[in-house]
């Protein structure tokens, strides 16, 4: 299971749902979970650890590649080893009639791991991996704060990541069982108080229809700016 595959989700599919029109089951989910630790076992070794047949382990992961569940396989590398020990967060507010400028300059930075459109104070968030302290000072100074559509910056060096899962499933929250839609949201521990994509305030939010509160959280509307940087991609 070496080979890489870059099946794009389809657009139109429903969540939980793969290609043979089956809802993913305990059993696909036990595949992805045996895949999350190992992506090169091979598909005698995945049966057993499923405990279906081979044939069983063969068609399943096939539907799940080519529904686009499994997306691609890639390496794992260490970043130290590699000579990019410095990891970086730089939160980013755009000017808000730019961003189509602002997407093309990063989409022009290969040093730029992760970038995703953020609700509150600022607009976006990139994370960037160098060798030194200087080389993200010089990215940020020289070329970020250099790109008309970047109105302000504000970064914060990584000292420690504690925890990095290549992917979580449906049953990892629940102790191996599939956790409720709607739940009350567990209190943050000292591992869990990496943003979460929203901000601590003093009301509470809840979606319409929604029988449990989602407990104190404030979330931050989006810029119209950033609704059309979706619609653009």
């Amino acid at each position: 299971m070496t080979e890489t595959s870059s099946n794009p989700a389809r657009g139109g599919a429903q969540p939980g749902r793969i290609g043979i029109g089956l809802e993913l089951d305990a059993t696909h989910l036990k595949i992805l979970e045996v895949l999350r630790e190992n992506g090169r076992i091979s598909v005698a070794a995945l049966a057993e650890r499923v405990g279906i047949s081979r044939a069983n382990a063969y068609t399943r992961f096939e539907a799940l590649r080519a529904d686009g569940a499994i997306r691609r396989f890639t390496a794992e590398i260490d970043h130290v080893r590699t000579g990019l020990g410095i990891t970086a967060l730089i939160f980013v507010t755009v000017r808000q009639q730019m961003w189509r400028q602002f997407r093309a300059e990063l989409a022009a930075m290969p040093e730029v791991e992760y970038c995703a459109i953020t609700t509150g104070q600022h607009d976006a968030m990139i994370q960037v991996r160098m060798a030194d302290v200087a080389a993200v000072h010089a990215m940020v100074t020289e070329r970020l704060a250099g790109i008309p559509a970047v109105k302000a910056t504000e970064t914060v060096f990584i000292l420690d990541e504690v925890i990095r899962r290549p992917y979580v499933l449906p049953g990892d929250r629940a102790g191996g069982r599939a956790a409720p839609r709607r739940a009350a949201p567990e209190p943050a521990g000292p591992a869990g108080a990496a943003g979460s994509g929203v901000s601590a305030g003093s009301g509470s939010a809840a979606g319409p229809g929604s029988e449990v509160p989602l407990g104190k959280m404030r979330f931050v509307g989006a810029a119209e700016g950033r609704g059309r940087l979706q619609q653009d991609g």
